[in-house]
């Protein structure tokens, strides 16, 4: 397996600064470079508040944690590095800008990848003269904390630098997938984008409030989720007749909530009132405190089931 010891982060939004702390949480040497003039600050402060829950979750290690720098440029961030973690906005020029400024100053076995959720690897090769060692690296937010990796490249791309980011990112404490064909928002997303597209029409329909969908879901099948993913569930469910079993079981009535499901759209109007129903669940609660309260029950998650895995 290649060795990844030096990285780089380009970009250090929320997104690169959790990337930054989980890379040196495993040991490795983090340079970072964004454009903010505040990026030094910003990512020792996110990285001290996350060192906590990397702890807690057996990813940082007492006398393991690498060295973190600071680049002023692109070029510079990504000299000698092994592994560079790409993060900056989706907009695509300015992805394309960056690849172009780059390629000529990395080293032949490194792996690029990119954090990216909307565009696909296809639109971003464009800014490589050779895009074999380009692939995507789409986590969920905030990678320190959220397992999963989904990993994706074509035709173009060089199979081993795709089973090298899976190595890196296995070797890092993440959870990766293989997407073997290309889609808009590849697996994870669309999953949770059908799932809410439904959870809207409920609301929508007067079928249950913005609170009550959402207790449906983490008081029930979502706990479920949490431990198996839906196919092995419902195999789980047929008992020893398996997936095949409940299909023959279960596929009339599923037919039938499908050709019932709703195809809402998000208008303004819609938007307000989901935002109303999350203001009433919220129940005075802010931000903070919210996303505290997730990242606690996630972690509680995560060492629940850290050695049944």
């Amino acid at each position: 397996m290649a060795q990844f010891d030096k990285t780089a982060v380009l970009g250090a939004g929320v997104i690169g600064a959790s990337w930054t702390a989980l890379f040196l949480a495993a040991g490795k040497d983090v340079c970072v470079f964004d454009v903010s003039d505040t990026v030094e600050e910003d990512v020792n402060s996110y990285v001290e508040n996350a060192w906590s829950t990397l702890e807690q979750i057996g990813l940082a290690v007492e006398g393991r944690r690498g060295s973190l720098s600071f680049a002023s440029t692109p070029e510079e961030a990504v000299l000698d590095a092994d592994f560079i973690q790409e993060n900056v906005p989706e907009r695509l020029p300015l992805k394309l800008d960056l690849y172009q400024r780059i390629e000529p100053h990395l080293k032949p076995s490194a792996v690029v990848s990119s954090s990216a959720s909307g565009l696909m690897v296809k639109e971003m090769q464009a800014g490589w003269k050779n895009p074999a060692r380009f692939v995507l690296g789409h986590p969920f937010n905030p990678p320190h904390l959220v397992p999963l990796v989904e990993v994706l490249g074509n035709d173009k791309t060089d199979p081993s630098a795709l089973v090298d980011a899976e190595a890196f990112y296995r070797e890092v404490g993440k959870v990766t997938i293989r997407v073997n064909k290309e889609v808009p928002g590849h697996v994870a997303n669309r999953l949770q984008a059908a799932l809410w597209r439904e959870a809207i029409h409920l609301v929508n329909e007067g079928v249950a409030s913005v609170e009550d969908v959402d207790t449906a879901v983490w008081a029930g099948p979502g706990l479920r989720w949490g431990a198996m993913g839906p196919h092995m569930l419902f195999s789980l469910g047929a008992g020893p007749g398996g997936l095949e079993e409940f299909c023959n079981r279960y596929a009339d009535s599923f037919h039938r909530w499908w050709d019932d499901l709703g195809e809402p759209r998000i208008t303004p109007e819609v938007a307000e009132a989901l935002a109303q129903g999350v203001a009433e669940e919220a129940k005075g609660r802010g931000v903070e405190a919210l996303s505290t309260k997730r990242d606690a029950l996630i972690v509680a998650h995560l060492k629940a089931v850290k050695d049944l895995r």
